[in-house]
């Protein structure tokens, strides 16, 4: 897994690459991934907000099925850094 951080792609799929990897590892029902980033392309550009933070999320098995074990998901993860 630790290859995929190492070249250029996009959040959203180095997220769902993410997610894919801990379900196929842990062979769990659900899985949930939030990548929360940096994009240093956007302060070079000098776009104005230069500390912004990208989220993306994954969702998997139960957690995409299921809207309460999602939601039960978000709302524990949704206030930690």
């Amino acid at each position: 897994m630790w290859l995929q951080f190492r070249r250029y792609q996009i959040q959203e799929n180095l997220t769902t690459q993410i997610a894919e990897s801990i379900q196929a590892l842990t062979g769990a029902s659900g899985v949930g991934v939030i990548v929360e980033a940096k994009h240093l392309c956007m302060m070079m550009r000098g776009v104005e907000k230069q500390n912004s933070v990208m989220k993306s999320s994954a969702m998997l098995g139960a957690l995409r099925d299921c809207a309460a074990t999602r939601h039960e998901f978000l709302s524990l993860v949704g206030g930690r850094r």
